[in-house]
């Protein structure tokens, strides 16, 4: 699948969009059955919540990994919306849908706001890298595993949280999100993991090696 930007005239070309990261958690130990259920559930509640936030899914790129998915918003989303509004909604959701699911769908949810360019086999460049790197983050990792009670982890860039968190139009608290910061394939990567007034995660910084 080739990514496509609207009112691109084709070529590759650098371009600022906001990245969405979701992840299932132990998703690897389900059968077949399972997976497709958890797919299937896990498509509806996105599409779900962009609907009743005033999102137009027709405008996404998406890139499906089968425990999750990556996708670019168009250029014309309302960023502050989809961080606040979007977020809340999928996890008021996704908690209603696990009220009559066995087992329980449990994610990590990753938003980053930066430049990327089109490439033959989909978003190329820094803005898909960090979003990644921060859904895979041993400490947002472990705050979903440190919290049972949760079935959603949000966390979102460094450079999101003050821009859009920070700004007074988003429908979150800046005061209910902890630092994390991770080190990655010796680069360093920081975002901040929205708590909603519990017991931050523990704050340390992580090293992971190199290869792979």
């Amino acid at each position: 699948m080739t990514l496509r930007w609207p009112g691109s005239a084709g070529g590759a070309r650098l371009v600022y969009r906001l990245l969405l990261a979701v992840d299932l958690e132990r998703y690897s130990r389900l059968d077949a059955q399972q997976q497709l259920a958890a797919q299937t559930d896990l498509r509806g509640l996105l599409d779900g919540c962009a609907r009743r936030t005033g999102l137009r899914t027709s405008g996404w790129y998406r890139q499906p990994g089968g425990d999750g998915e990556l996708v670019v918003m168009p250029v014309d989303v309302d960023v502050p919306r989809v961080v606040g509004v979007f977020a809340r909604d999928l996890e008021r959701a996704l908690a209603e849908l696990n009220r009559h699911r066995a087992p329980r769908l449990r994610m990590r949810l990753a938003l980053h706001h930066g430049t990327m360019i089109e490439g033959p086999l989909g978003p190329a460049g820094d803005a898909p890298i960090v979003v990644s790197r921060l859904l895979e983050a041993p400490p947002l990792r472990d705050h979903l595993t440190e919290h049972q009670d949760r079935d959603l982890v949000l966390v979102v860039s460094d450079t999101l949280y003050k821009d859009v968190v920070g700004s007074g139009f988003c429908a979150l608290n800046p005061a209910d999100f902890v630092k994390l910061e991770v080190v990655i394939k010796e680069r360093p990567y920081s975002g901040y993991i929205h708590h909603t007034g519990r017991v931050p995660p523990k704050r340390r910084p992580f090293s992971l090696p190199a290869a792979g």
